[in-house]
Parts: C-alpha cells; sequence; structure tokens
C-alpha cells in the first residue's frame, strides 16, 4: 500500500472522537478531527481526505447537509454517515444526499473498520478507472494530433 489513507471525523462528542481516532490510528490512518460542520468543511477545503466519518447530528448543521459541503476531491472523498438514530428515512437521506456508507452507533468495531476498508477500496477502484481514461483520453488525442500533423504536412507539399 501506498501512504496511509487520510480520515476526518466530524462529531461533537468528544468521546467519540477520541476512540474513532484512537482505534483508526491503531489501525495506520492518519486522523483529523472537527467539533463542528464549520470546521470539517474548512480542514476539507485545506487538506485532502480519502474518507470522512460524519455524525448525523451536529451542533451548527445536520450532518446530511454538510455531505454535500465537503470539498469534492479527486479521487473522490468517501463519506460514511455516523448515527445512533436510525431510521430508514436518514438512510435514504444520507444516501440521497451523497453518503457512501452508513454506521450505527454503539460501535461495533470490526464494523466500522470493514466498511472503511470498503470504502478505501472503492475509492482506489475509482482512482484506477480515472487514470486509465485520461491515459486512453491522452492516447485517442496523440493520435489525433499525429492525423492532424500528417494532413497538414500532405497540404502544404500541394500548394
Amino acid at each position: 500500500m501506498g501512504k496511509p489513507a487520510r480520515i476526518l471525523i466530524i462529531d461533537d462528542d468528544e468521546n467519540i472522537r477520541k476512540v474513532l481516532q484512537t482505534i483508526l490510528e491503531d489501525e495506520g490512518y492518519v486522523i483529523d478531527i472537527a467539533e463542528t460542520a464549520k470546521k470539517g468543511i474548512e480542514k476539507s477545503e485545506n487538506a485532502f481526505f480519502n474518507l470522512a466519518l460524519v455524525d448525523v447530528r451536529l451542533p451548527d448543521m445536520e450532518g446530511i447537509d454538510l455531505l454535500s459541503q465537503l470539498r469534492e476531491t479527486k479521487p473522490k472523498m468517501r463519506k460514511i454517515i455516523v448515527t445512533g438514530y436510525p431510521t430508514l428515512q436518514n438512510a435514504v437521506g444520507a444516501v440521497n444526499k451523497g453518503a457512501d456508507a452508513y454506521v450505527m452507533k454503539p460501535f461495533d468495531v470490526e464494523k466500522i473498520l470493514q466498511t472503511i476498508k470498503e470504502q478505501l477500496e472503492k475509492q482506489s477502484e475509482e482512482k484506477v478507472f480515472s487514470e486509465e481514461k485520461i491515459a486512453e483520453f491522452i492516447e485517442t488525442r496523440v493520435k489525433e494530433l499525429g492525423t492532424e500533423t500528417a494532413r497538414t504536412s500532405a497540404n502544404r507539399k500541394h500548394h
């Protein structure tokens, strides 16, 4: 694996932030934390994160509304909603607003680690896919330019 994945934890509960931070750092991830939506947005603007864990209930904004305000990155930052209030409506709302996954409080540590790992794998696949697309585009463009150049020099010879 290359560099360790960077994870942003956005939760107003200090105990949860500390527990998640400890667990995830033990797994080798690089962690940053924010206790409000505003701080989470600022941190996402100033640094790249592979993944954000976002609490549904934040003091200054609903976690679901925060999803769309976190900076879009390439490859796309994966977003996992964390909730102690599971309802189907929450789950559907979270997914519609851009959540990639959903985890419950109280945490099942194995489950949260598994969810994070799955999301990082998907992100890694997206990155490879977009790199392949870029390479394909460049190759095609080089061929087109080669054809144009050949045509231009052939035209010059006729005039």
